[in-house]
């Protein structure tokens, strides 16, 4: 009896805990850990679909060993926050955050070659653990840009810029030109986000190691009255919807330039609310 643990590894990192429990794990598995012990497939799904709650765990296994039944695994664990999440067993994490910890992880399998039981230990958060660059191909690296979405959507200036290099340069339509710098983005759009928060909706992704193209459509929704916004007026509660296509070129694993171009018209949409005075 051996564990497929590729396929294990694959499965685990699309983030479909469902499917991966029952794939892999008999009904009356038992998990062991250093928080607590979980008995059957239920309780399992159960915690990991809180322990994945706005947290997307990717793994990348160092050491792998297996004999008849049993397999052992050192396993790097990176966690991609895109909420923020006060009670994260590794620590308190807000989006855009990441943290990697280290794993170590028996499976006992059954007669069915599925995990009976599931132990695991680890070390104190970022100790031991190898590094990716920041954004790429990688699972770990797909789950890190949505993180990074999630803080810009979120105006997490103190976090989404960490995915910028410091030269980083942003394309945008020609009545506002090119912003340059991490700290000329910041500029830019902290006092946008103060009247009109952009939310990036996605359609279609492709990553390489060298370039991110994003199909999605930025919804701007005012949150209090911007007559003079550049795409349009708005009232507080009203939005604009504009397709984009966003090319992010990539440098040792950051971002150091962002090409905007529009798809399509704009649509408006939302219920305004009456001025803050």
């Amino acid at each position: 009896m051996e564990l497929d643990y590729q396929a294990y590894e694959d499965l685990f990192n699309t983030g479909d805990d469902a499917a991966l429990v029952d794939r892999f794990f008999a009904e009356d598995c038992r998990m062991v850990s250093a928080n607590g012990v979980r008995e059957g497939a239920g309780e399992l799904l159960a915690f990991l679909n809180w322990a994945h709650d706005g947290v997307r765990e990717v793994m990348r296994p160092q050491v792998v060993m297996s004999r008849d039944g049993l397999l052992f695994a050192e396993v790097d664990m990176d966690f991609h926050a895109s909420k923020h999440r006060t009670d994260f067993p590794f620590g308190e994490l807000h989006p855009g955050d990441l943290v990697t910890v280290k794993f170590f992880v028996t499976y006992t399998l059954n007669e069915e070659g599925k995990i009976a039981e599931l132990k695991s230990m680890t070390w104190p958060p970022e100790t031991g653990v190898s590094k990716l660059p920041r954004l790429g191909a990688h699972p770990s690296q797909r789950a890190a840009f949505q993180a990074y979405s999630a803080a810009f959507s979120g105006a997490e200036f103190e976090r989404f810029p960490q995915f910028y290099t410091d030269d980083v340069v942003l394309h945008l339509t020609s009545s506002v030109g090119d912003v340059v710098g991490k700290q000329g983005i910041v500029d830019f759009y902290k006092p946008m986000f103060a009247r009109v928060r952009e939310t990036v909706i996605p359609e279609h992704l492709e990553f390489t190691d060298e370039k991110i193209v994003y199909d999605a459509v930025s919804r701007f929704t005012a949150v209090e009255d911007a007559p003079d916004f550049a795409v349009g007026p708005l009232k507080q509660g009203e939005f604009y919807d504009v397709p984009v296509q966003v090319v992010y070129t990539l440098r040792d694993g950051l971002i150091c330039d962002i090409h905007v171009t529009r798809r399509g018209e704009r649509t408006f949409g939302g219920d305004p609310k009456p001025a803050v005075h």
